[in-house]
């Protein structure tokens, strides 16, 4: 059974964004929560045989390792039950040890069950990282199906939202990807298992927050060596770009990046529903998208209708 260490300022943090994270996941879920200190949970707390289980993506790593342990010590306070998937995906040396001490440090933590899948990462053309992840998120769903789980908690943090907003920009990307990940995700564009809920509780926090949290109550995570692997460009923009802009515009340009993100995040919505309900007066019983109705729209709604009509006639 986990125990509580003394509390710090950046425990504290991140056990009150889990916390804050699954109450607007699973607003009722404390409602048949109770309280018997004899129980021997952490905080005397008994949840339901049916309360929703939630499982932590779980690589080893100071980000997702932090989540697993908060999450351990909250989830009776927060009504659910908490397990952990590991995704091995075998492009490592040392990868089958790394997922089997992340499972150990998950059964630390008071998580239960814990999955470790191996999984094939298949080449299509889009570059390893896409590749991984693709595979990586076919197994959160999988696993999800097979255990029945309401969600798959995730650890990324602010600076993870900040990269990909300064991503996007190079890119030259739209609202929608310049939005970046949503804290709560039940039907995530971003996933490649849409209809798989994603929870992103540290996405408020701060990378050297949540780290800290780990080194509070000594507990060492695992380091990826790819995350210093300058060929990748989300590498080179953790450890050149942003501090180069931090160094030249001053401190603040992560949380600026992340509350962008949060702006586009809330106006890319309202554009989709209006470009949404717009398209059903646009298109015929036999599926024929108007021209006619469609040409003297906005560009910003056209565009948005023309790719929900493609998307639902391609699938």
């Amino acid at each position: 059974m986990p125990t509580r260490p003394r509390l710090t300022p950046a425990m504290a943090d991140v056990r009150r964004a889990v916390r804050d994270a699954l109450a607007l996941a699973f607003p009722s879920a404390r409602d048949g929560v109770r309280r018997d200190p004899s129980c021997g949970t952490p905080g005397g707390w008994v949840v339901p045989e049916d309360a929703p289980l939630v499982l932590v993506a779980l690589s080893g790593g100071p980000d997702s390792l932090a989540l697993a342990v908060a999450l351990g010590l909250e989830q009776g306070k927060c009504g659910v039950r908490a397990g952990a998937v590991i995704v091995d995906h075998g492009l490592q040396e040392g990868s089958t040890e790394v997922a089997e001490r992340a499972a150990e440090q998950a059964r630390a933590a008071g998580l239960s069950p814990v999955i470790v899948r191996r999984v094939s990462v298949a080449e299509t053309g889009r570059g390893p990282e896409a590749d991984a992840r693709a595979a990586r998120y076919a197994a959160f769903d999988a696993v999800a199906r097979e255990t029945h789980a309401a969600a798959v908690l995730i650890g990324h943090t602010l600076d993870d939202q900040a990269e990909t907003v300064l991503l996007g920009l190079a890119r030259g990307s739209g609202a929608r990807s310049l939005a970046g990940m949503r804290l709560i995700s039940p039907t995530d564009t971003n996933v490649p298992t849409p209809d798989l809920m994603i929870v992103r509780p540290l996405l408020g926090l701060r990378r050297d927050v949540v780290a800290q949290s780990l080194a509070d109550q000594g507990i060492e995570p695992w380091q990826d060596p790819q995350n210093a692997d300058s060929s990748y460009a989300r590498v080179r923009v953790r450890s050149n770009v942003l501090p180069l802009l931090e160094a030249e515009l001053g401190p603040g340009v992560s949380e600026a990046l992340a509350r962008t993100a949060a702006q586009l995040t809330d106006d890319a919505d309202y554009l989709d529903a209006l470009a949404a309900e717009t398209l059903e007066s646009m298109v015929s019983n036999q599926r024929t998208l108007s021209t006619e109705i469609l040409a003297p729209l906005h560009p910003t709604i056209r565009i948005r209708c023309l790719r929900i009509w493609l998307g639902r006639e391609l699938g």
